[in-house]
């Protein structure tokens, strides 16, 4: 690490700060820092416990991308990524950057890709000594060498004390995060959310892999000791971070990857996970991070005396933990493994219809891809007042620039090429819909997880659904029987046919932006 004033370096981006310059600050020094700020509390064990404040997530309304010559053409460009214009984007780079001028800073520089072929070199800069430790912790640290030569193909500027004015700057609110994809340049402001950070990169990767011929993943990943990969696809609340951190196979990353020529690379240096509720029975590894030192949490309550209690939901349901890669025991220190043998898509479908494991062809890969399905709980929203159905292209909508039949297609290339297993695994409800039945047991979603990874169900009896149409086991070793098919887990199984129609329709109708109804691919689909 590196103090430094006057001449830095950080002129090649119009920054000309006039206080101290913390480059590659350790761990130590950034917690040190955040606590003598009054921005952190260190909690038992050693994490570091930080408050967001109003925006205890994403705000992805206020997430733009900059309109722009280099990218225009390629971009998707509606709800999702809604444009920006050059000057607006110079305009509020200007603001930000006068807050940066303003005293202390602290650089993060780092890579995305683990795959040195495919990396973007990562520059997050920042007064913030806390969000200095978050971009630490989720991105790679390079080595002393790689440092030397580090170049800054993606920029990060951050400053969530300011804010936009949105009849000036064209923004909604007073929030905003926007990419400048040419550029590779993000400028942060308005919220203390960490997440804009590493998803801002995120969605830039999303962007320029596939122009390198890599297909970008919101996934997770581990490998068993036979070499075999698998990939976990799931939206937040299906078990994705979980069920990948399996002590008996080794983790490659929890939530971004790129799928090469080479096999697949984790994007990441670290995990970003939910915590409210976790488990130190249930979920072990991921327990120990909450009470290490390094660790960031946010918005975890803590008592007077530094003692968490992660099963308080009062600040939000949205309750995360930023920890180091290698906190997880059996993580692969490469990052990188070979082709996937097995694709997963997890679902918490919180109707109780589906069942809890159905194998897919690549066409039916393809659809539930383009679906991304799990479904809102009772409760979670004003005004959800039963289980209400979402749907999250490519399970990651919102970090996508790009078209997503472009990235379902690069699955179905990737599938076609490499014979790759597709599995759909339904972590949700049965015996009925939430406030019903009861959820999956844990311990029976590993046991179909380790019988499909295993190959135990290649040779197993298969049913067709005859809503959806896929397979599903009719046995599966050391699983309930019954489990197995969910219309009999039901009371009335009239009703199971009627949500389970139900449920069919609002799949198709979303589907009807992707394709042509009469195409393999939505073929592949439920029939209602």
């Amino acid at each position: 690490m590196t103090i430094t004033t006057g001449v830095h370096g950080l002129e090649e981006h119009g920054l000309h700060p006039s206080g101290r310059i913390f480059r590659n600050p350790t761990a130590s020094l950034l917690c040190t820092h955040a606590l003598q700020l009054g921005e952190a509390r260190l909690a038992e064990g050693g994490p570091l416990v930080v408050d967001t404040g109003r925006h205890t997530g994403r705000s992805p309304k206020d997430r733009f991308v900059v309109r722009e010559a280099g990218s225009e053409e390629r971009i998707a460009w509606g709800d999702v990524n809604q444009p920006l214009d050059e000057g607006s984007f110079e305009g509020l780079r200007e603001k930000v950057v006068a807050r940066l001028d303003s005293g202390d800073l602290f650089v993060v520089d780092a890579f995305a890709g683990a795959d040195t072929a495919h990396r973007l070199g990562v520059r997050v800069v920042t007064y913030s000594p806390w969000h200095a430790l978050f971009a630490k912790t989720l991105f790679i640290e390079p080595t002393p060498e790689e440092l030397d030569e580090h170049r800054a193909d993606a920029l990060v500027l951050h400053a969530p004390s300011v804010h936009a004015d949105p009849e000036a700057d064209g923004t909604r609110t007073e929030t905003f995060v926007v990419l400048h994809p040419s550029s590779g340049e993000v400028v942060i402001g308005g919220t203390e959310y960490a997440g804009e950070i590493k998803k801002s990169i995120f969605t830039l990767m999303n962007d320029r892999l596939p122009l390198e011929g890599v297909f970008p993943m919101h996934c997770s990943a581990n490998v068993g000791d036979d070499g075999a990969v698998a990939v976990f696809f799931g939206l937040s609340g299906t078990g994705k971070t979980t069920l990948s951190a399996d002590p008996d196979r080794r983790l490659i990353g929890d939530d971004e990857h790129g799928w090469g020529d080479s096999g697949v690379f984790n994007i990441e240096g670290g995990c970003y996970a939910k915590v409210i509720r976790l488990s130190a029975e249930a979920e072990p590894q991921i327990y120990r991070t909450t009470h290490t030192f390094g660790t960031v949490l946010e918005n975890v309550v803590a008592d007077e005396n530094g003692v968490l209690d992660l099963d308080d939901d009062s600040k939000t349901e949205n309750t995360r933990g930023a920890y180091k890669l290698e906190q997880i025991e059996n993580a692969l220190p490469s990052k990188r493994a070979g082709h996937p043998s097995s694709v997963v898509f997890l679902t918490a479908d919180a109707f109780g219809i589906l069942p809890p494991i159905a194998r897919l062809t690549r066409e039916e890969a393809m659809f539930y891809f383009l679906t991304g399905f799990t479904a809102k709980l009772a409760g979670t929203e004003v005004g959800v007042k039963e289980p209400q159905p979402t749907f999250s292209a490519c399970f990651g909508a919102p970090f996508l620039p790009q078209d997503p039949k472009m990235y379902a297609q690069m699955l179905g290339d990737k599938l076609r090429e490499h014979d790759a297993q597709v599995w759909l695994v339904n972590t949700g409800w049965t015996g009925g819909p939430f406030g019903e039945g009861e959820r999956m047991p844990i311990q029976a979603t590993r046991a179909l997880l380790h019988a499909a990874l295993s190959g135990a169900l290649d040779d197993v009896e298969y049913r067709e659904d005859p809503i959806f149409g896929f397979e599903v086991p009719r046995s599966v070793p050391g699983v309930d029987t019954a489990l197995l098919d969910p219309r009999a887990t039901w009371r009335d199984p009239g009703a199971y046919d009627e949500k389970a129609r139900d449920l069919a329709r609002k799949f198709q109708e979303n589907f009807a932006k992707f394709a042509d109804p009469e195409s393999d691919v939505a073929k592949a689909g439920p029939r209602a």
